[in-house]
């Protein structure tokens, strides 16, 4: 099993939702976040003064998926997300040894 983790823009949360309800991904958990990267911060004017926000809003996803369909969901997730701008996000995948449903115990693939 792996953990696929994407890092996205907010405004493509819907997109990347309804990708992967076609992709067959059947659950996932999204956290909204801030973070940077290349894309850094940026200055804005708020009444007369400049000020600087150094991390960007982003919204993570995690999905939980066998190995088989890590390159299907991943490809999709790139790309409903992409803009082809910076900042667009990153994908991490992660090896996940055991998962554990916890109302009924199930272990493994079926606990997805």
């Amino acid at each position: 099993m792996k953990k696929i983790e994407a890092v996205i823009k907010p405004f493509k949360l819907d997109e990347v939702k309804e990708a992967l309800a076609r992709e067959g991904v059947d659950g996932m958990t999204i956290a909204e976040v801030k973070g940077f990267g290349r894309q850094r911060g940026h200055s804005e004017l708020y009444r007369g003064a400049e000020y600087v926000i150094d991390f960007q809003p982003k919204v993570k996803i995690e999905i939980l998926v066998e190995d088989p369909k890590v390159n299907a969901v991943t490809d999709t997730i790139r790309k409903a997300a992409a803009t082809g701008r910076i900042g667009d996000g990153k994908i991490f995948i992660v090896s996940v040894d055991d998962a554990v449903r916890i109302r009924t115990g199930e272990r493994g693939a079926s606990a997805i």
